[in-house]
């Protein structure tokens, strides 16, 4: 069964960004397996947090024309433009109506030799957990409401399953700049191998 770095759920980026600090400093000392989960469209996922760089509250978006409905648009982080993308809608449902606890997660992508920060929009930060490999089981072949290759595994906590994300996959650089010029809203109608 998963621990749980951090047991009750936060209620602010502040918060969630505490928490995700004090999990990093476990994962540096050698604890594998360290998970930030949040909830989105009534689901709970998890990304791995060496890939996260920091929980930021949802705010103001500069929305660019002609791009996919997947990607809300940029803000403004410390001076780098960072591209935002609804999370919902890269699964190929719905785009995400912001709330009182609505963030933005800072995503840190690498490919090749270049690093390039990107936002997840997210309904709400819940926790970071420690999920033991014996704990993760292998991505179903169907039935999950998301592409299959988008889930690097299903956690057991608490007697319940935990989507984990290959957020690698999730946020393929060169997917989504193939789905942007094809100038496509739903993600689901490319599956780039």
């Amino acid at each position: 069964m998963g621990t749980q770095v951090q047991t009750r759920p936060t209620g602010s980026p502040l918060e969630g960004q505490q928490a995700l600090t004090a999990a990093r400093h476990l994962a540096a000392a050698g604890e594998a397996h360290q998970y930030l989960t949040f909830a989105l469209a009534n689901e709970l996922y998890a990304v791995g947090i060496l890939n996260i760089k920091e929980i930021i509250e949802y705010g103001n978006l500069t929305e660019i024309p002609m791009m996919p409905t997947f990607i809300r648009g940029v803000i403004n982080l410390r001076g780098a433009v960072v591209p935002v993308i609804d999370l919902a809608a890269r699964f190929g449902g719905n785009t995400s109506t912001a709330q009182r606890r609505t963030c933005i997660v800072i995503v840190e992508m690498r490919q090749d030799d270049t690093k390039q920060d990107l936002g997840i929009m997210v309904d709400a930060v819940s926790e970071v957990l420690e999920i033991p490999g014996s704990e993760i089981e292998p991505p179903p072949a169907f039935g999950a409401k998301i592409r299959a290759d988008f889930i690097a595994g299903m956690g057991k906590v608490n007697g319940k399953f935990v989507i984990i994300l290959d957020i690698q996959r999730v946020l393929s650089i060169d997917e989504m700049a193939t789905l942007a010029t094809a100038g496509l809203g739903n993600s689901s109608e490319i599956s780039v191998t």
